[in-house]
């Protein structure tokens, strides 16, 4: 039997089944590795579950006409926090007493079964996702990757410790006060906690209905992106899903703006702090702009979510739960929630919208906040010591995200003297995810630290020609290029400049008579043309008939070819326009014509 890819990412494993390899082979060889003992394994997939899923991808593969480019999961295995259904799974919630199989697969497992991803197992959890810690379990602490000594931390401790250790290549996990992201920083993988509503939530046991997240683990910022791209979208049977505007950033500039917490607090914990300090150092080598904010807003809002009418929200969530099957501490926590009344949750609910408007005015004037992903971590003594007070020091940084409709990615930022990794997070309005992402690969690229736990290098960024989700590719060619007087009006549509490139050999550039600012026409030819130098920007969506409604005639958008055979939109000109312009091509392009006007 095949050994089962270890420490793979999902290029590697598209890559083995492109090689020929196959996909029972390397699964049944991988469930076979796996340990039941491993207490970040809740429940592994059965010989026939996995043999059930095998002859569904085999179906796919024959539905597809054998186009694996069909199925981007094809034979990819992953795991699923255990608060997450899977039809014919049993769903805990780490709590055996309150264990039901499910009937049917979570919207999101069954979107990325329906990509070709294979369930290999579910995943061990703080008890009804309450936590930060990854303690609060009858199946005992999960330990830390690096150091067992260590908490891995919460509560999607499991889902964090089999893609850190390279067991798979991708798991969900779920986030409300952080779960998604203080588990990554613990285990120096990427945490993506996308914006709320975007990850359908039918089919997860809930924690805080309100504030629910569904998220992904994986090894690189990238995998994380592609797995939320499958998983994620509308789902009427969810109440809390929502559609994406397509109208936020896609990318960053070059020279982001960056916020900072000034005066962040580690609670003493100076490793993580330095850490965190040359985390800045390096932000600011990549060219980022880092400015110091009050943080009293947000730390605000983070107290609300415990030390307030918030907590009623778990109480309602385990309704008919026996208390003393709940874990102590857990118990303490939702127990907490009895004591508010409905006039104090409205109270609260005033505080959150006022805290969150003024948190999302401080981040409009940048492209993210920057913290660290968690100020300190513990050892499992510590945190038998003190279970709460540990915990919420851990969601210093995490708890006002949900409560504000920010979106988040943690990423690897170093290690510490000790070992240990530690993390940053990116922090943007919601639906900025995938500018966030866009960061986050550069960031990843350029620290290039070891894949979670498993000592193996972070592969080479792959090109991607395709234009962001959410956007139209455009090509501009004269005034709207960078420096020029009309790129204003794609920067203050959040469109992002993707690359400079040439259209195909089969255009002519002129200059068009007249116009103001001075504006070039370009025009397709059967013979005699030229390679003409353009931009490629991604607009957003929504704001692409902005643009196109400030363009004046003769100019137009069509569709443009470049050398590279691609074809986008792009600037066109009527040709009654052309008669009598200047023929410029043989400068290759716009900027060269304009300096050599400013020369003379």
């Amino acid at each position: 039997m095949a050994n089962a890819p270890i420490a793979f990412t999902l290029a590697d494993w598209q890559r083995s089944y492109r090689d020929g390899q196959s996909p029972a082979e390397l699964l049944q060889g991988l469930r076979l590795e796996l340990s039941a003992t491993d207490n970040a394994w809740i429940a592994l997939a059965s010989a026939t579950q996995l043999d059930d899923q095998l002859a569904a991808l085999a179906a796919l593969l024959d539905s597809s006409g054998g186009d694996l480019t069909k199925l981007p999961l094809y034979g990819v295995p992953f795991a699923i926090k255990d608060n997450i259904d899977a039809a014919g799974w049993s769903t805990t919630a780490a709590c055996p007493e309150f264990a039901y199989t499910a009937v049917d697969d979570a919207t999101v497992v069954a979107r990325l079964r329906a990509a070709g991803a294979i369930l290999i197992g579910k995943t061990n959890l703080d008890q009804f996702a309450t936590g930060l810690v990854g303690t609060r379990s009858p199946h005992g602490a999960v330990s830390n990757s690096f150091n067992p000594d260590y908490v891995s931390g919460g509560s999607s401790s499991g889902s964090a410790s089999v893609v850190a250790r390279g067991l798979v290549p991708f798991a969900l996990g779920t986030d409300t006060a952080g779960s998604g992201r203080v588990p990554a920083g613990f285990n120096n993988i990427v945490g993506l906690k996308p914006t709320k509503g975007w990850l359908p939530n039918t089919g997860l046991v809930p924690a805080c209905k309100t504030l629910d997240c569904i998220s992904v683990f994986a090894l690189t910022v990238a995998d994380a992106m592609a797995v939320a791209q499958i998983a994620g979208g509308y789902d009427s049977a969810d109440p809390y899903s929502r559609k994406n505007p397509t109208s936020a950033k896609v990318g960053m500039p070059a020279k982001p703006r960056l916020a900072v917490p000034a005066a962040p607090e580690f609670f003493g914990d100076i490793q993580n702090q330095a850490v965190f300090e040359q985390a800045l150092g390096k932000l600011r080598e990549l060219g980022a702009e880092l400015v110091e904010i009050d943080f009293a807003p947000f730390q605000q809002l983070a107290e609300q979510l415990y030390y307030g009418s918030w907590v009623a929200e778990r109480t309602v969530a385990v309704e008919g739960v026996n208390p003393e099957h709940i874990n102590p501490v857990v118990r303490g926590i939702v127990e907490n929630g009895h004591k508010y009344s409905a006039c104090d949750a409205y109270k609260a609910e005033y505080i959150r919208a006022e805290l969150s408007r003024t948190i999302n005015d401080i981040l409009a004037g940048f492209d993210a906040l920057v913290v660290p992903t968690s100020p300190t971590i513990r050892t499992l003594a510590e945190m038998e010591r003190e279970p709460v007070l540990f915990n919420s020091q851990f969601g210093t940084y995490t708890n006002f995200t949900n409560l504000a409709d920010l979106s988040a990615l943690a990423v690897p930022a170093g290690v510490r003297e000790d070992g240990l990794p530690a993390g940053i997070t990116l922090i943007a309005p919601a639906w900025h995810d995938q500018a966030l992402a866009a960061f986050g690969q550069r960031w990843q690229q350029a620290l290039a630290l070891p894949l979670g736990a498993t000592g193996k290098p972070l592969p080479a960024q792959t090109a991607n020609d395709k234009p962001a989700p959410g956007c139209i590719r455009v090509a501009v060619v004269g005034a709207h290029l960078t420096g020029m007087p009309l790129n204003f009006q794609l920067t203050t549509r959040d469109a992002v400049l993707v690359e400079q490139t040439t259209s195909t050999a089969s255009y002519r550039l002129y200059a068009l008579p007249g116009t103001v600012p001075p504006k070039p026409g370009l025009a397709r030819v059967a013979e005699d043309g030229a390679e003409i130098i353009v931009e490629l920007w991604d607009v957003p969506q929504a704001r692409f008939g902005e643009f196109v409604a400030e363009i004046p005639p003769p100019l137009g958008i069509g569709n443009l070819e470049l050398a590279d055979g691609r074809w986008v939109k792009g600037f066109i000109c009527e040709p009654y326009a052309l008669d009598g312009a200047r023929d410029i091509t043989s400068f290759g392009g716009w900027r060269a014509f304009i300096a050599s006007q400013q020369q003379g």
